[in-house]
């Protein structure tokens, strides 16, 4: 055989239909019973493929690393994917928040669809062999249930995924096997995850598992409009995650983070005043606060923020900022990603090791982060084209 590849992830996959275009049969391993296992749970409540929006602000999405996923992106373009999916039979929509989902909601039917098309290619699924690193001879070894198996292909594509959520096979045990072969492997770390935050217990058990819907936050100067919800620990929700990042090195650098929320976008810092400075006669303190836009959880977070809630300046001026301490990250396996991975410095345009000819790596074991929303798995499918493309090209050369 000489292509193989570890991983039956989206990157993974699309890396072993890239190969099969080229006209090479492919062999996949995977540690789980099935493939996608991840991919299936994070459709479980509509998979949200892609985005719709222009390419230069998705783009922006990627932070530092935007120029080298712009090179997978020329490979596997949003519309592109919309595309490739449509040719599987599954038609997409795009939603009011400009995501994109298939017609369906759901990832079995794309699944299934895509894994067809493989096998009438040529791809030879492997399930329940669970990679063990490389023997001194160089070969690909696999714990499987019938004992162990050895592969020593041409070309291997490593899409092992990150270290979240460890149970559906993501569980960063390749680090050290790369680590010893000399490639730079940044350490692994909780992305589009929640945050701890030092609740009062009054506030954790009143208030735990309630939403805070239409809030602002306020990261490093970056504000967002949405909604999170506060839980046991901290804060969680969509609005939190796409500042993992920011949030994660401000931590690291500090010893926590300060994130800013307004409570009341749709209100100015003076009408809010004019309303909480209106006499409050014999209305108690909870139904004045609401009569502004400030009740439930959001005037909790108020009395988390101010013992005394009597001044109206005080009291509007912490509702339009209201400062919130991220003690750390909650736990890597339960983040919805990781960051940290391969070092992109140590592969080249194809996504070849630069020190390993014929071994590639692709998706998120990869040093690149993104949020959810699309960007996550349009990013990590196109590296799988680049990296299959890649290893396409290199057995086309001759020995």
């Amino acid at each position: 055989m000489n292509a193989l590849i570890i991983g039956g992830g989206p990157a993974g996959l699309m890396a072993a239909e890239a190969l099969t275009q080229a006209g090479h049969p492919v062999e996949v391993f995977d540690a789980m019973p099935s493939v996608g296992r991840k991919f299936l749970l994070a459709g479980k409540g509509g998979l949200n493929l892609t985005h719709s929006e222009a390419l230069e602000p998705f783009l922006a999405r990627y932070g530092s690393q935007a120029g080298r996923v712009q090179g997978w992106l020329q490979a596997l373009s949003p519309t592109a994917l919309r595309q490739w999916a449509q040719d599987l039979g599954i038609d997409t929509f795009v939603g009011s928040s400009g995501r994109v989902f298939p017609k369906e909601m759901k990832a079995a039917p794309l699944l299934r669809a895509w894994l067809r098309r493989l096998r009438s290619q040529g791809v030879d699924f492997h399930m329940r062999h669970r990679w063990k690193g490389w023997t001194e001879q160089g070969e690909l070894t696999f714990q499987a249930p019938g004992g162990e198996v050895r592969r020593q292909p041409r070309v291997t594509i490593l899409a092992l995924g990150g270290a979240s959520w460890a149970r559906l096979g993501s569980d960063g045990a390749w680090v050290p096997w790369l680590q010893a072969k000399g490639v730079e492997v940044a350490q692994l770390v909780p992305s589009n995850c929640g945050f701890e935050v030092a609740w009062s217990e009054h506030f954790r058990e009143r208030f735990a598992g309630s939403p805070l819907k239409s809030v602002e936050v306020s990261v490093a100067g970056e504000r967002r409009r949405g909604e999170f919800v506060v839980s046991q620990q901290g804060v969680e929700g969509s609005l939190i995650y796409p500042f993992s990042p920011a949030l994660r090195e401000e931590i690291a650098r500090l010893g926590s983070a300060t994130l800013r929320l307004d409570l009341t976008p749709d209100q100015s810092l003076e009408r809010l005043t004019t309303q909480l400075s209106k006499p409050r006669g014999s209305k108690s303190m909870s139904s004045h606060l609401g009569r502004a836009g400030l009740e439930g959880v959001k005037a909790g977070l108020l009395r988390e923020a101010l013992s005394d809630l009597s001044d109206p300046t005080l009291v509007a001026a912490t509702a339009k900022s209201l400062p919130l301490v991220l003690l750390r990250p909650r736990p890597l396996d339960e983040a919805i990603s990781s960051g940290g991975g391969v070092c992109l410095e140590q592969l080249d345009d194809q996504l070849m090791v630069r020190s390993i000819p014929g071994l590639f790596c692709a998706g998120e074991m990869l040093d690149w982060e993104a949020p959810t929303g699309g960007y996550l798995l349009t990013a990590s499918m196109a590296s799988g084209r680049v990296a299959g493309r890649g290893a396409a090209r290199t057995l086309q050369e001759p020995r």
